[in-house]
């Protein structure tokens, strides 16, 4: 696990410099969705870490956001977004980050989120806390939703189907004491992890959103589920993650949509 992880940090640090070195300069900007973007760092960010990992660890599958997808008969695979808050990035906002994870028998062990802009590295392995810089993280103690700090996100297509997410949204505007939409997924678990925030919900994520970020909240000691509280997996498409005491004040609030859809029908 120590040689794992050391490279992971390697991997996370070798694409945040690549970040750090192109902000706020001129990017090239390609759009695989109407607002979903790439640009050429986040490419060469993701060929700089794949090509770390895999010089390390040639016999291990790869997942990355931007289409390294490298199947080998492993039980070990490393889930990678090499910009995660593109459009943030591409707007000169400071919130993004690089998120590397590695998975085990399809159990993620081992997570790694660094943003580059405030140097802040955040680590966790597998039943061995997380921590940020090298400080032991926790979650928050907050135990009311009225008083709490939360984080979502809206997925690409929400133009397409908004009716869902635009609802969670209103509903956790009303029963939290404020909720902040900033872009980066993995930051905002990350955030949830050391007590900035003290909840997060979101849809369809994808798995490199979610599979470092996810694991540094449970060793951080928070809760990590789908929107009715059963186990988490980073392929599926909801998320609710909390510091645990607001866990299920926040599924009432999600199974509020249920509920009104129901009643429409």
């Amino acid at each position: 696990m120590r040689d794992y992880l050391e490279v992971a940090v390697e991997a996370a640090k070798l694409g945040g410099d690549v970040l750090k070195r192109y902000y706020g300069q001129k990017k090239t900007i390609e759009y695989k969705g109407e607002i979903d973007i790439v640009t050429e760092v986040d490419r060469r960010s993701e060929k700089l870490i794949v090509d770390h990992l895999a010089s390390r660890f040639p016999g291990h599958s790869i997942l990355a956001e931007e289409g390294t997808h490298k199947v080998q008969q492993s039980e070990f695979k490393w889930v990678i977004d090499p910009l995660d808050g593109t459009t943030n990035y591409a707007h000169d906002y400071p919130f993004f980050g690089v998120s590397v994870a590695l998975e085990r028998d399809s159990e993620v062990i081992l997570g790694v989120v660094y943003h580059p802009v405030f140097e802040e590295l955040f680590v966790a392995e597998k039943a061995n806390g997380a921590y940020l810089n090298g400080r032991k993280i926790g979650v928050s103690k907050v135990d009311r939703l009225r008083q709490s700090l939360l984080s979502t996100g809206f997925p690409y297509d929400v133009e397409d189907d908004s009716s869902e997410a635009l609802r969670h949204f209103e509903n956790f505007i009303h029963a939290a004491q404020a909720v902040r939409r900033d872009g980066s997924a993995a930051l905002d678990l990350c955030y949830l992890a050391m007590g900035r925030f003290d909840g997060f919900w979101e849809l369809r994520l994808k798995p490199w959103d979610t599979a470092a970020g996810a694991l540094i909240v449970t060793e951080a000691g928070g809760q990590v589920t789908d929107f009715s509280g059963n186990g988490y997996s980073i392929y599926q498409d909801q998320i609710m993650a909390s510091n645990g005491l607001i866990h299920g004040q926040m599924q009432k609030v999600l199974d509020l949509c249920h509920v009104k859809s129901t009643l429409e029908q």
